[in-house]
């Protein structure tokens, strides 16, 4: 029997206990296999529906009965306000995390569509893995060694003792800044920057110190004195098309920073989230021009393989490494031998590369096709820098534009844009939008465009 089979039934079961009193027995699963004509297994999971939804409890050698319902009443949760205390760090949701209905136009996520994903390739990867040893084993802590090896020769001056695997940036980030910055100590950061990152701070009581950057990344001059003024042991940045600006760092920039870095001993945490997003340039992580372990470099695979492939690599050598692995231990002990033999399998697939190339010409036309549309229906907004690759255009505003009215007054138009207030650090250094040229139906760009348009106007700002 199909699915719509025990949704049927368990249609009709809802109509009887609807009618029926709390704690009466539901008809045995023989006799609904006979009344309906299912099959066990069709039967048991209308059941199991009806149980999710709190309707039934199974008893078990006894049978299923319907479940008595609570008063209503409302919640009294006031004792956790004492248990807890005063909140610590951040608690809020991106807007670049919010699904939305098909009939909107999506401007604002930090995700590609999953037809820029390659699909087949993954799907093959979890058969294969769901058979192999990789379903029932626990992997090493660090990661499976081939997967170690994978992000070290991919970096190209690492070993896979250097690699430590994790379940996705994010938990890579909140590591780092634990284990090698700590709690009530600074941390350098570019501003505007990842909002994820600003969270992982926060949530880790670590101090941010925003260091201004632009189109062409931040100025080792301002970086210098953040370092003297806060001592500080780390500067997190994004080197290649970051996130929200798409800067990539010249060669000479790149240099220049790893001079500051190893002049005050500190480290550089290089998020390189972008690596297999580029379009007119390759990225150059700044960690293969490091030789001396100042540079903590992290790769992520779950927006170029899947989102439901979170796995991440850290490249970090020195006694840094077995504190970020100590790290990592503390915080989820090991990630999920399946994804990363799905992680593994997809990458060295002859067809990976292929698929990235295919990859780069979508993000060409995607990026060019919106960068347009904002030139011809929003020439307010200005993008100082078409970027080189990445996911996203950071449009300056004009000054005195209402932000948050412009966000309510697009959405209510059917476009979801994502404010630039959530990728600074501190106050913003003016009104900006982020918008994604990666996500569901670019046809629809124009007209997300003239939506936007239409809202500044209304504004009266030029």
């Amino acid at each position: 029997m199909s699915d719509d089979s025990s949704s049927r039934i368990a249609a009709h079961l809802r109509e009887w206990i609807a009618t029926a009193a709390p704690g009466a027995q539901l008809p045995s699963t023989r006799a609904l296999v006979a009344r309906f004509g299912a099959s066990p297994v069709t039967v048991q999971k209308a059941l199991r529906e009806l149980a999710a939804h709190g309707l039934v409890e199974s008893r078990p050698g006894v049978g299923n009965f319907v479940r008595a319902s609570r008063p209503a009443r409302p919640d009294d949760h006031g004792w956790q306000t004492a248990a807890l205390g005063a909140r610590r760090g951040t608690s809020w949701l991106s807007t670049a995390l919010r699904t939305v209905p098909n009939d909107v136009i999506a401007l604002h996520s930090g995700y590609p569509d999953p037809s820029l994903l390659p699909e087949r390739l993954v799907r093959a990867a979890f058969t294969r893995a769901a058979r192999s040893a990789a379903a029932v084993a626990r992997p090493p802590v660090a990661g499976l060694p081939e997967l170690q090896a994978w992000f070290a020769v991919e970096l190209g001056t690492a070993t896979a003792a250097d690699v430590v695997v994790f379940p996705g940036s994010q938990s890579g980030l909140s590591t780092i800044f634990r284990s090698v910055v700590g709690a009530g100590h600074p941390l350098l950061v570019e501003s505007p920057t990842y909002w994820g990152a600003i969270l992982a701070a926060a949530q880790a009581g670590v101090q941010v110190v925003p260091v201004p950057s632009g189109a062409g990344g931040p100025d080792p001059d301002e970086l210098a004195r953040a370092f003297r003024q806060h001592a500080a042991r780390a500067f997190y940045a994004q080197p290649n098309f970051a996130n929200p600006t798409g800067a990539r760092w010249s060669l000479g920039l790149a240099e220049a920073v790893l001079g500051v870095v190893r002049e005050h001993g500190a480290f550089l945490v290089e998020d390189d989230w972008a690596h297999d997003f580029g379009i007119s340039a390759d990225p150059v992580p700044a960690a293969a021009r490091d030789e001396r372990g100042h540079v903590i470099h992290l790769r992520s695979l779950t927006k170029s393989v899947s989102p439901a492939v979170r796995v991440a690599g850290v490249v970090a050598r020195g006694p840094v490494r077995d504190r970020i692995l100590a790290g990592a231990q503390a915080e989820s002990m090991y990630v999920s031998g399946i994804l990363q033999a799905v992680a593994l399998d997809v990458v060295t697939q002859p067809a990976w590369r292929t698929h990235l190339r295919g990859l780069r010409r979508q993000l060409a036309t995607r990026r060019d096709l919106l960068a347009g549309a904002l030139r011809e229906h929003v020439p307010a907004a200005r993008v100082e820098a078409v970027p080189e690759g990445g996911l996203n255009l950071w449009a300056r505003l004009p000054d005195g534009t209402d932000l948050p009215r412009l966000v309510r007054d697009c959405e209510a138009g059917g476009v979801l844009v994502a404010p630039g207030d959530e990728w600074f650090p501190a106050e913003p250094a003016g009104a900006y939008l982020r918008l994604n040229y990666s996500g569901p139906d670019p046809g629809a760009y124009p007209d997300g465009a003239r939506v936007i348009g239409r809202a500044l106007a209304e504004q009266g700002v030029r």
